[in-house]
């Protein structure tokens, strides 16, 4: 081979690898760092109490409302419920005194028992009342009414009259929550179920209004209640949105229909109310109101000033005399 060749080659052969060692470089030198993801670290303090969900003034605590979650130590505080510290089933019952968002610890001040002064006053939703009706076995459901179920009220009353009276039971009021019974606020629970008890009173949340109409239909008649389903009814949104009292946004979701219909479901109602008579049931028993009875005639005669005239007798012709009007009888004479 040609020495100049020879040297050709190698020369050619040394800028390839430099030009190799260079791109390698430039390569290794532009790559960015692989990006690590941050791994956020699991909090590895003590377990604090917090909501599941959000709690409005007023929510009765129930066991699927709070839980122990993780917390770092240096965030938690003296008001927060600690677990091992505090006792969970001593929380169920109580009341949320103000407002807790999803995933907010529950401080001790947020809590409000059944022992403690202004308790039945943080139970009830702003604005709201509670009236207390008493009520039997038979009027209560036999005792399976509890504390945070909804009823309906029911007034039964006999309206007199001449020739029998008439049996009227209508529902007056719907949808009331239930506050308490007797002096419980909760229910009895006894291997994981409610145990019903026959109370002597229920504690209702009534708006102003209806508090006054309660008080009126106790002196009308019996009281009783019949108790409503805890699930959600779609019925009760047609009937609200028929009526007026909410108005459905075009396009509404679902998560918008439940949402409304919490809404609905949490408002006692006095409005269009539905009754059952007597003829209903039997039919030896009266369906409308009956007449009023006659006045009893006052005792002794009437005298004869006070007696209404005579009316004629016989054929009459009306005879106007300027802006009188009498009645004379035809082919008689006028009476004195």
């Amino acid at each position: 081979m040609d020495r100049k060749k020879l040297v050709l080659l190698v020369s050619a052969l040394i800028v390839a690898i430099g030009t190799a060692f260079v791109a390698r470089s430039l390569f290794a030198g532009a790559a960015a760092p692989e990006a690590q993801a941050a791994v956020a670290a699991a909090p590895t303090g003590p377990k604090v109490l917090v909501a599941q969900r959000a709690l409005s003034p007023g929510t009765i605590i129930t066991p699927d409302a709070l839980s122990f979650q993780p917390w770092p130590t240096d965030m938690v505080k003296d008001a927060y419920f600690i677990e091992g510290e505090a006792d969970m089933q001593k929380l169920i019952g109580t009341v949320v005194r103000f407002a807790v968002t999803a995933g907010e610890p529950v401080t001790q001040g947020a809590l409000v028992s059944p022992q403690d002064r202004g308790f039945l006053a943080a139970a009830l939703t702003p604005g709201m009342r509670a009236i207390t009706v008493p009520v039997s076995s038979q009027t209560g459901v036999a005792g399976f009414i509890f504390p945070g179920d909804r009823v309906d009220m029911m007034l039964t009353q006999s309206v007199g009259g001449e020739g029998g009276a008439l049996q009227v039971a209508e529902t007056v009021l719907r949808n009331l929550r239930v506050l308490a019974t007797d002096q419980a606020t909760t229910q009895e629970i006894v291997d994981g179920k409610a145990v019903p008890k026959v109370s002597g009173t229920v504690t209702l949340e009534v708006t102003p209004r209806i508090a006054e109409k309660v008080t009126v239909a106790q002196t009308l008649g019996s009281i009783s209640f019949s108790l409503r389903p805890l699930a959600d009814s779609h019925t009760e949104l047609e009937r609200a949105i028929a009526s007026g009292d909410i108005k459905l946004p075009d396009n509404a979701t679902p998560e918008q229909e439940e949402k409304l219909l919490k809404a609905v479901m949490a408002q006692p109602s006095d409005g269009k109310t539905s009754y059952v008579t007597g003829g209903d049931v039997s039919r030896f028993q009266r369906s409308t109101v009956p007449p009023a009875a006659a006045p009893a005639a006052a005792a002794g005669p009437v005298p004869v000033s006070a007696a209404a005239p005579a009316a004629p007798k016989g054929p009459t012709i009306k005879v106007r005399r300027g802006s009188n009007v009498a009645e004379e009888p035809v082919n008689g004479r006028r009476g004195a």
